[in-house]
């Protein structure tokens, strides 16, 4: 067998560019990988790394060898069990020299190849084919807020940000300007003088003239304004375009009597797949958490996820807090608003056609996406219904079911799945 050594120098980070080469290459393994390890672990646990691998089968590499030469002549041993195409059995109980089990002197294995991917590494992985709802539309750097800069100077302007140095060297070249064909004329006139004095002394009708257009020339030249209006310039600023890089994130879930432990921890696994899935595109996030049964209250995280009040159902006390709450904090055009709703469908009969219309009127217009998930495994409440008339109508509204935890992941991807736009 012939093996061949890469022997050329190794350039500067090549262990990073050999472990990108290297993931592209086994993608599909990686990703088969990363998915079973997302089905067992937990979604508090999903912005660490994972230690996956991969079978070793599947990282057999082509080699060279030199092939037996001349003509040969082989037999090969029959048997009585097995033809071409048969499947064999795996040795029982360790025998075979792979495994758990008895010892055994027959046999080879190789271990299957582990690789340790790092947090952004994962995180890419799992959210590979998602995408924030309408983000081709509205990007970062299409979602602007405004700054002040300085831009020169113009001339016009408030008191306030006037260019004292600019406006006193504008006065001055003015000041030069107008006054020099005088200034040029009274040096002149001023030469000739001294001439007249030094050949005919003090009197003399020409003198008496020179001396009469040096002080008219004089005067003139200091009747020049000192500064002028015109000279005036005031600091310019103009606004130009800032990419906004902060979201808010609404958590909007339904603590009524019909929600269940489990209910609220699958509510609770979806919030924080949301939360993570917009740290990818944000780098400020605020979180607002809205809890309600007849009452809704902002909340604390701690209370949010922990607190024991329940009660009954009325949904638009929430919506209705998240109205406010977006108008007394959020309307100033900086924030990307994103909203998650989630319930057990349960609602006061005559309070869902209200919540339909909170959503339709004073909510969704404020909002870049809004999600509602049903958590519930029977048929679908009157609150869905309801919001079922709103699917077709705005392009920032989902809603999904989740019938047991094991649905978060699908649904989750459903929801934020990328669009064309």
């Amino acid at each position: 067998m012939v093996r061949i050594i890469d022997r050329r120098f190794d350039s500067k980070n090549k262990s990073a560019v050999n472990r990108q080469r290297f993931m592209r290459r086994f993608r599909q393994q990686i990703r088969r990988a990363v998915s079973d390890a997302i089905q067992g672990r937990s979604i508090r646990d999903l912005d660490n790394g994972e230690q996956i691998s991969i079978p070793a089968r599947d990282l057999a590499e082509p080699h060279f060898q030199h092939g037996r030469g001349g003509v040969r002549e082989q037999v090969y041993a029959g048997n009585d069990q097995f033809t071409s195409g048969d499947h064999v059995r795996r040795p029982l109980d360790g025998d075979g020299g792979g495994g758990q089990g008895k010892a055994s002197n027959e046999g080879e294995h190789e271990d299957d190849f582990v690789f340790q991917l790092s947090r952004e590494e994962f995180l890419d992985l799992f959210f590979d084919d998602l995408a924030l709802p309408n983000l081709v539309r509205t990007q970062l750097a299409r979602i602007t807020e405004y700054k002040t800069r300085r831009a020169g100077f113009t001339a016009d302007g408030t008191p306030a940000n006037i260019n004292i140095v600019r406006s006193m060297r504008g006065a001055l070249g003015r000041r030069l300007a107008l006054g020099a064909p005088w200034s040029a004329r009274l040096r002149e006139a001023q030469h000739q003088l001294d001439e007249l004095l030094a050949a005919k002394g003090e009197h003399g009708e020409e003198i008496q003239a020179l001396r009469e257009e040096i002080a008219r020339l004089r005067a003139r030249i200091e009747g020049i304004p000192f500064i002028d209006s015109f000279d005036l310039r005031y600091n310019n600023r103009v606004k130009t375009p800032l990419p906004t890089t902060s979201a808010v994130m609404f958590c909007v879930m339904d603590v009524s009597g019909s929600m269940d432990e489990e209910k609220k921890s699958t509510a609770k696994r979806f919030f924080m797949l949301l939360y993570l899935f917009l740290t990818r595109s944000y780098e400020h996030i605020e979180v607002v958490f809205i809890r309600h049964h007849t009452v809704a209250r902002e909340v604390n995280e701690n209370e949010f996820f922990h607190s024991r009040e329940s009660g009954g159902t009325v949904v638009s006390s929430a919506l209705k807090l998240m109205h406010e709450i977006l108008r007394e904090r959020y309307a100033g055009g900086q924030w990307n608003i994103y909203g998650a709703q989630a319930s057990d469908g349960d609602n006061w009969d005559n309070d869902s056609p209200l919540c339909r219309q909170l959503l339709d009127t004073d909510i969704l217009p404020w909002c870049q996406h809004f999600a509602y998930i049903e958590i519930t495994p029977g048929e679908p409440q009157n609150l869905w219904r309801e919001y079922a008339r709103l699917d077709g109508e705005h392009a920032n509204f989902a809603m999904q079911r989740i019938r047991t935890p094991a649905d978060i992941y699908p649904v989750f991807r459903e929801l934020f799945k990328k669009t064309l736009v």
